[in-house]
């Protein structure tokens, strides 16, 4: 589809914010109401739409896509996306750590402890750290706590939570960001922490140097939905 309007406005409605073209609402896929819940993620949604300047390219429109996403998948199905992001407490990232070099293991160990330190005084738990890649279970208590919090996230952040985790492999990443406590572009480097560790040895092809940049591209805007989400109603 061409770009068909001139104008794109924001516009108060009881419930949210609603984004227009000229004087068309814009819709879901599933043609529901776009009915955003703040000021802010309309504006970002208005400007994706501005942006458009011949076809439209939904990869250009993240947070349209999110917020498609939260309203035709996440809300008519709650529960089964809680459950989804909070599974991955159960095999998080940060709980396994390599069984050499020394290097590797010494840098996973100040880098990923520090989250997993902050995870356990955030919501007063304990992690199981796991040397290889043989699965552990973690303690019921942690992993309880830890789907307590994912079920407290609104359906605009279990958006932008289902893309993190399967992004990084970890909820403690994805409550960071929730929390307002992490940095994306500094927390994603501490994510692929192997993958630069393995670069440094061996050196990177293009072919891996690519495909990590369009991760890192998908982490970022995932990220800045969740931040959005988190703003007031103006």
């Amino acid at each position: 589809m061409q770009r068909f309007w001139k104008d794109v406005g924001v516009e108060a409605k009881k419930g949210g914010y609603r984004v227009f073209l000229d004087m068309r609402v814009i819709k879901t896929p599933s043609k529901a109401e776009l009915l955003l819940p703040n000021k802010a993620m309309a504006q970002a949604v208005a400007a994706e739409w501005d942006a458009v300047t011949g076809k439209i390219d939904p990869a250009q429109m993240p947070i349209t896509g999110f917020a498609n996403a939260a309203i035709d998948r996440i809300a008519p199905d709650q529960t089964a996306f809680v459950n989804a992001v909070a599974a991955f407490g159960e095999t998080d990232l940060f709980c396994y750590h390599a069984d050499g070099p020394q290097a590797l293991t010494e840098r996973q160990a100040e880098i990923w402890g520090q989250w997993l330190r902050w995870a356990q005084a955030r919501y007063l738990v304990n992690f199981t750290v796991v040397t290889g890649i043989m699965h552990e279970p973690q303690a019921k208590a942690t992993t309880d706590r830890l789907k307590e919090a994912v079920a407290q996230m609104s359906v605009w952040q279990l958006a932008a939570a289902s893309k993190l985790t399967h992004l990084s492999g970890s909820l403690i990443a994805v409550l960071a960001l929730m929390e307002g406590a992490a940095d994306a572009a500094a927390l994603w480097l501490d994510l692929i922490l192997d993958e630069l560790w393995q670069e440094e040895q061996w050196g990177a092809d293009e072919y891996a140097i690519k495909n990590r940049r369009d991760r890192e591209a998908d982490f970022i805007s995932a990220a800045r939905f969740m931040a959005l989400s988190a703003q007031g109603g103006e």
